[in-house]
């Protein structure tokens, strides 16, 4: 019922910048928490950036002070803007939203992923 789709991820310099975008549609009634995770090659997928749907955010400490999360309800849309990269920021970035969905006969509360996208960051 409904979908997840991540863009911007790529190649980057240390020190460089990327903005990751992540868009919701389908059969959305109001999506609650939104958020960003990694996963490193040989590492558990963590927490990098949440942000609730009134605005209020929480993020990793090894990204504080360079990524900034925002949310566009307007477009059921999530953006990670990552600052000051550096090579162990490398990693696939995957979207996560927690969606209350209609369908014919009720409403429902559901969590789900986009697909992932990939971030590399090296010289």
């Amino acid at each position: 019922q409904v979908q997840l789709v991540e863009s911007g991820g790529g190649l980057v310099q240390p020190g460089g910048s990327l903005t990751l975008s992540c868009a919701a549609s389908g059969s959305i009634f109001k999506i609650n928490g939104m958020g960003w995770y990694r996963q490193a090659p040989g590492k558990q997928r963590e927490l990098v950036a949440g942000i609730c749907s009134g605005g209020c955010t929480n993020y990793a400490d090894s990204v504080k002070g360079r990524f900034t999360i925002l949310r566009d309800n307007a477009k059921n849309t999530v953006y990670l803007q990552m600052n000051s990269l550096k090579p162990e920021d490398t990693a696939v970035y995957y979207c996560n939203a927690d969606v209350t969905y209609y369908t014919h006969t009720s409403y429902n509360t559901d969590d789900y992923w986009g697909q992932g996208t990939q971030v590399t960051v090296s010289s």
